[in-house]
């Protein structure tokens, strides 16, 4: 149920539960009871405005470029100003977004060495500087011409 819906239960005329049971109940803050927001200001709406109008022009422009477009226009904004109107608008500059927990397909995965051994001393876990996989050769070695046992 949304925050909003729990706030419309509130009965604040309630013979024997208080506000403060209520909201406790209902898993509301008390303050949000009070909140009332208020309505954007005419320069908010003209700036607003402006910014919407320049979007559907260039919908790449992000906040900086907004910012230094609008102050271009003789109306000095600062930054957070416009990332909050155009959040606000539900503005979004489009470009490409990086992607970088995406996993490239072409990298090697190697196997996690360290899954079947048994820590009995501190720092064991840390592997000693990395040689390679050694002079014998092992078939479950994960690098060519090499063995497995690489913390020997």
């Amino acid at each position: 149920m949304s925050p909003a819906r729990r706030r419309q239960m509130v009965d604040r005329q309630h013979p024997s539960l208080s506000l403060v049971r209520q909201c406790a109940l209902l898993g509301v803050s008390r303050s949000s009871l009070y909140y009332q927001a208020r309505a954007a200001s005419a320069e908010d709406l003209s700036l607003m405005g402006e910014s919407d109008r320049r979007y559907l022009e260039t919908p790449f422009f992000g906040s900086r470029r907004m910012k230094a477009w609008l102050e271009r226009r003789g109306m000095p904004v600062s930054r957070k100003r416009v990332q909050r109107l155009m959040r606000a608008m539900g503005l979004r500059a489009i470009y490409r977004r990086p992607g970088t927990s995406r996993r490239s397909p072409e990298h090697p995965v190697y196997p996690y060495l360290l899954r079947d051994v048994r820590i009995t001393r501190p720092n064991q876990s840390l592997p000693p500087r990395r040689r390679g996989c050694g002079p014998r050769t092992s078939p479950t070695c994960p690098w060519p011409g090499g063995s497995s046992t690489w913390w020997q």
